[in-house]
C-alpha cells in the first residue's frame, strides 16, 4: 500500500475487503518496511543490514533489523486494532525463499543464490520465522483463518538462470527445478498449508499458502507440486501457452488469484470489463462458468505501493465489485 500511516492503511484494507483483508506493507517508510527488509526481519538466527547495493547478511542483529521488526510490530498493532471481533480469512505476506536468495547478498556482495548452502540456511530460517509470525497473527486476531502469500517475483529468473551477478556482466546459474520445488515445499509445510480452498471455507489443520509471481511464465505445475493452495499472477502476462497448466491447476482445486486491475494510477474500466478476460479464459478452457466464484479471486496486478492513496482505495473497491460481477454473471 502507498503512504506511511499503518493505521490508515489497516483501516482502508479492512473497511474495503470484507472477505479477504490483509496485513498491509508500507515500503514508502524506507528500509525495513520494504518487502525484502520486512522478511529479513522475520528470519531466525540470520540477520541483514542495508548496504548501498541492497540488503546484506550480517553476523548479528543491528539497527536495520530492529527497524524492520519495529515497522512490522506497528503494522500488526494497527491490524489488530481494526480486526477486533473479525472472523474469516486474513492474508499475510512474506517474500519466498528464492526471491529472498536472489535479493540478499553474502558478505562478498554476491547474491545468496550463488551458494547452495546459504540457500538452504535461508529456507530453514524463513520457515522458522514464518511459524512464529503466523502464531503471532493468530494470537492477535483469534477469529482469523490465516492465508499466507509468498511473494516470488524472481522465481522465473531463478529457474531460467537470468539473475545477474554483482558485476552485472554474468548471471547466476539456473537452479534445478527439483531444488526450487523442494525449498518451496519446505516453507509451505512449515506453514502447515491445508492445500484446499485458499480463499474461504473452514481452516483445516494449517495455513493455506498462495504463491504470487508478477513475472511471465509462472511455473504453475511446479507450484502445485510444491503444495501451493493458490497461485497469484499478473493476468495480462498470461498467454495461451499457460492454458493447459492453468486448467489442470483449477481442476485440481488450486485457487487462481487473477491480477486484472492495474496497480498504478490510471483509468479503471467498469467492473464487468475488468473480468472479461477471466470469463474468456474459462470458455477457452471449457471450464464450468459456475465454478468461477469458487476458483478465482480478483486482485490488483501487483502491489499498490506505487499508486496514490486515493487510487489504491478505488482499486480495492473496484476488485470487490469486479468479483461480484463475476459471481453474479459468470457467463
Amino acid at each position: 500500500m502507498p503512504g506511511g500511516d499503518a493505521r490508515e492503511a489497516a483501516k482502508t484494507v479492512t473497511g474495503s475487503l470484507e472477505r479477504l483483508p490483509y496485513l498491509p506493507e508500507l515500503p514508502a517508510r524506507g528500509p525495513g518496511a520494504d518487502m525484502i527488509g520486512r522478511t529479513a526481519g522475520l528470519l531466525v538466527e540470520v540477520y541483514a543490514h542495508v548496504e548501498p547495493s541492497g540488503w546484506r547478511i550480517s553476523d548479528r542483529p543491528g539497527r536495520d533489523t530492529r527497524r524492520a521488526r519495529s515497522w512490522l510490530g506497528e503494522d500488526l498493532d494497527a491490524l489488530e486494532e481494526f480486526t477486533q471481533g473479525y472472523e474469516g480469512a486474513l492474508k499475510v505476506s512474506a517474500v519466498g525463499p528464492w526471491t529472498l536468495a536472489a535479493a540478499l547478498e553474502l558478505r562478498n556482495g554476491e547474491a545468496a543464490l550463488s551458494d547452495p548452502g546459504a540457500c538452504r540456511d535461508l529456507t530453514a530460517s524463513l520457515a522458522e520465522g514464518l511459524r512464529g509470525h503466523l502464531a503471532d497473527v493468530r494470537r492477535r486476531v483469534p477469529g482469523a483463518r490465516i492465508v499466507l502469500q509468498l511473494d516470488e517475483p524472481s522465481l522465473t529468473a531463478v529457474l531460467r538462470g537470468s539473475v545477474k551477478t554483482a558485476s552485472g556482466y554474468r548471471t547466476h546459474s539456473a537452479v534445478d527445478r527439483a531444488v526450487v520445488e523442494g525449498a518451496l515445499r519446505d516453507i509451505i509445510d512449515a506453514a502447515g498449508a491445508a492445500g484446499t480452498g485458499a480463499a474461504g471455507g473452514a481452516q483445516e489443520d494449517g495455513t493455506p499458502v498462495v504463491v504470487h509471481s508478477c513475472a511471465p511464465d509462472v511455473p504453475f505445475a511446479l507450484l502445485r507440486r510444491a503444495g501451493a493452495a493458490g497461485i497469484a499472477c499478473d493476468f495480462s502476462l498470461l498467454t495461451e501457452r499457460d492454458d493447459e497448466a492453468i486448467g489442470e491447476a483449477v481442476e485440481g482445486g488450486t485457487t487462481l488469484f487473477a491480477g486484472v486491475v492495474p496497480g498504478t494510477d490510471g483509468p479503471l474500466s467498469d467492473p464487468a470489463g475488468s473480468v472479461m478476460g477471466v470469463r474468456t479464459l474459462w470458455r477457452r478452457l471449457g471450464l464450468n462458468p459456475g465454478t468461477l466464484s469458487e476458483s478465482v479471486v480478483i486482485t490488483p496486478a501487483c502491489g499498490l505501493a506505487g499508486a496514490s492513496p486515493d487510487y489504491a482505495r478505488k482499486v480495492l473497491a473496484h476488485c470487490v465489485r469486479a468479483a461480484g460481477s463475476l459471481a453474479d454473471n459468470p457467463e
